[in-house]
């Protein structure tokens, strides 16, 4: 292991948030944008939003495996390199678009380009080392989350200061600058899984890590549950606090204190439960982080309180800011380092998956039951989710991570206490 892998965890860190901030950038002038371009009416404009999302991300779940693939065969490097670069052009043209079809077309191409979530995590779970991989995947995690939650707030500065049309190039510029940071700074020592075929690379999604290891389907499922249940709510949560508030006045600032105050928390409680998921185990971790979601999601659905309710999705946040670094470590563990391209790569297909479900479960439950049930729903599933991995990994979980074996991690053979 090179002793720089300091200074290339920091390059990626630092360029992920500025990926995921420029991202980000169009999410709350997007509807706007649209209307420059000619869409009039708020049905044509709901359908349009809609459908651009919709595709975006499935475009993203179809293509992610594939990139994923050739990883292990290129490099992770190189497909971190394509995720930005390929950000910046795509984010850049869509300046200039006409028409809402054109800007249609671009955002597929975005989805199936991009994905820099995935490229950042496998690169990470390959150059740091292994008992850091927790601590430094919840770091990265951080870096998702604050781009998150700076990037619509930047995006929306950018739209009233200086028009749509320069909000998605000075996204471009920002997606440049992760890229060169990325191309300067990271350093990945890449030995290329060998092939079968002689010479023949493979373009096809590699599927056979998950007939090796069972535990591994199980955990991409943990993957597409926790972002089915943190698509839920969000979507409808405006909504909620203002039927809570009777429409007085702040309501939309008091329902973006409540959702930015989950994200935040949940940035928080990332690098924190990262740290000590390696000591207590990653697998305990992951099951303790999920049930105790489930523990304050319910109570949501039972207050009437907006503060009450701001509390409460603090504290769920912060254990859902713990499940994916817990997550992705597991996949590190208990994937071949040779394919853990692949597995990453199936792993932002199935949470692409899960953020595409998730707004559109969240919609059917609150028409069909009401805004209280939305957060019964949430809790419901992680609370399954729990329970499926806690059976799943229970050979596992009470070990500390550094004392659990490879070959333990993949056949599952650590006894409990």
């Amino acid at each position: 292991m090179r002793q720089d892998w300091k200074t290339s965890f920091r390059a990626v860190w630092i360029a992920e948030f500025i990926a995921i901030a420029g991202f980000q950038t169009s999410t709350p002038i997007l509807p706007f944008y649209l209307a420059d371009l000619g869409v009039r009416g708020t049905a044509a404009l709901n359908f349009w939003n809609g459908t651009i999302n919709a595709l975006t991300s499935l475009a993203l779940a179809l293509v992610a495996p594939l990139w994923g693939s050739l990883a292990d065969s290129y490099g992770k490097k190189p497909m971190l390199l394509r995720a930005t670069a390929g950000g910046a052009l795509l984010l850049g043209l869509m300046a200039f678009v006409t028409a809402p079809w054109q800007l249609l077309t671009l955002k597929i191409l975005q989805g199936a380009v991009t994905g820099t979530v995935a490229a950042a995590t496998v690169l990470v779970a390959t150059i740091v080392p292994e008992e850091e991989v927790g601590y430094r995947l919840g770091l990265l995690q951080v870096s998702v989350f604050l781009g998150s939650s700076s990037g619509p707030l930047i995006g929306g500065i950018i739209g009233d200061l200086v028009g749509n049309r320069a909000n998605f190039l000075v996204t471009a510029v920002l997606l440049a600058i992760a890229s060169f940071l990325v191309g300067r700074f990271v350093h990945e020592d890449h030995h290329p899984r060998p092939r079968e075929g002689r010479g023949r690379p493979r373009f096809l999604p590699d599927l056979s890590a998950l007939g090796a290891n069972p535990l591994l389907l199980g955990l991409l499922f943990c993957v597409f549950a926790i972002q089915v249940g943190s698509g839920i709510a969000n979507p409808i949560l405006p909504l909620i606090v203002q039927d809570m508030t009777g429409n007085a006045a702040g309501t939309a600032s008091l329902s973006g204190l409540i959702i930015g105050g989950a994200a935040i928390s949940g940035a928080l409680a990332a690098a924190l439960i990262g740290k000590i998921s390696g000591r207590f185990g990653y697998g305990r971790t992951l099951v303790a982080c999920l049930f105790l979601s489930f523990a304050f999601y319910v109570p949501q659905g039972l207050t009437h309180s907006p503060w009450v309710l701001l509390g409460l999705r603090m504290i769920a946040g912060a254990f859902m800011g713990g499940t994916m670094p817990s997550v992705n470590a597991l996949l590190a563990r208990t994937a071949d380092r040779q394919s853990q391209g692949a597995v990453f790569g199936l792993s932002s297909s199935f949470s692409s998956g899960g953020a595409a479900l998730g707004p559109v479960l969240g919609a059917l439950v609150a028409t069909a039951a009401g805004y209280s049930s939305v957060f019964f729903a949430t809790g419901a599933i992680l609370g399954l989710t729990g329970l499926l991995i806690w059976r799943s990994t229970h050979r596992l979980v009470d070990l500390p991570a550094a004392k659990i074996p490879k070959e333990a991690a993949v056949l599952g053979d650590s006894p409990l206490d």
